[in-house]
C-alpha cells in the first residue's frame, strides 16, 4: 500500500494513510525491463487523451452539396451551337456559387476507448504524479468563502505554484465540488476544481501539482480498483 500524508489546509501534517498502490503506487520502468501491470504506462496517455479531445469537437461544420443549393434548376444555355462547354446547372461544382465537392458534413468524432484501458491511463497519471512528488492530500478543501484570495492562500501553505488541480467531492456526490471552492479557482487561469468523478488523464497532465482532498481520493481508489 501507498502511504501519503494528509495535511490540513495550513500546511500541517495530520495524519497517514494507506492508498492502493495499483492506483497510486505504481512504479516507473526502467529501460531494458519489461512492463506489467505494476508498472506505469505512458504510451496509454495519448490514446486516451487524444479521445477525450476528439470527443471535445462539435463536428457542427457543414456545406451544401449541389442539390441543397438554392436555384440552379434550369439550364442555364442551350446544349448545342453556343461554342461552350455544355452546362445542366449554375449550382454545379464548378460554378461560383455553385455547390461544394466533398466539403464537411454534421458527424461525431468521438473514439470508442476501452474502459481498461482509459483506468490504467488514469491510474499510471496518478501514479506518476506522486512520483514526481507533485500530489498532495488534503484533509478538506471546503473553504470558508468563495474568494480568490482563499484559494491562493492554500497553495501558500502547501508551498505549491504553476498550474493546480483541486479534485475534490461533495458528502454523496462525486460529481460536484463544493460551490466557494469551484468559485474561488474560476477567477485565475492556472487553477482548475474538478469532481472526483469527472477526473481524467487529460486534467491530470496538464497541471504540475494535483490537490486532492481526503475523501475524494477514497472515492477515487474505491472506483478505479478492479
Amino acid at each position: 500500500m501507498a502511504t501519503f500524508d494528509v495535511l490540513s489546509q495550513t500546511g500541517e501534517k495530520l495524519r497517514t494513510i494507506e492508498l492502493s498502490d495499483s492506483i497510486f503506487g505504481l512504479e516507473a520502468a526502467k529501460e531494458g525491463v519489461e512492463i506489467t501491470e505494476k508498472h506505469i504506462r505512458p504510451y496509454l496517455w495519448w490514446e486516451v487523451v487524444k479521445s477525450q479531445l476528439a470527443g471535445r469537437r462539435s463536428g457542427s461544420a457543414n456545406t451544401k452539396t449541389r442539390s441543397e443549393v438554392r436555384g440552379g434548376g434550369a439550364k442555364p444555355f442551350r446544349q448545342k451551337g453556343t461554342g461552350r462547354a455544355r452546362q445542366g446547372s449554375i449550382r454545379s461544382y464548378h460554378w461560383v456559387g455553385g455547390g461544394t465537392c466533398h466539403g464537411p458534413k454534421p458527424r461525431s468524432w468521438a473514439q470508442d476507448t476501452p474502459k481498461q484501458v482509459k483506468r490504467v491511463a488514469l491510474c499510471s497519471a496518478l501514479s506518476q504524479r506522486v512520483l514526481d512528488k507533485k500530489l498532495i492530500i488534503i484533509d478538506s478543501l471546503a473553504l470558508s468563502e468563495a474568494k480568490t484570495k482563499k484559494a491562493l492562500g492554500l497553495l501558500k501553505a502547501m508551498k505549491v505554484s504553476g498550474k493546480v488541480l483541486f479534485v475534490d467531492k461533495e458528502a454523496e456526490d462525486q460529481n460536484h465540488v463544493s460551490r466557494n471552492l469551484s468559485l474561488s479557482v474560476r477567477n485565475t487561469s492556472d487553477l482548475n476544481a474538478l469532481a472526483a468523478g469527472g477526473l481524467n488523464v487529460f486534467d491530470v497532465l496538464r497541471h504540475e501539482t494535483v490537490i486532492i482532498s481526503e475523501q475524494a481520493a477514497r472515492w477515487i481508489e474505491g472506483a478505479l480498483k478492479k
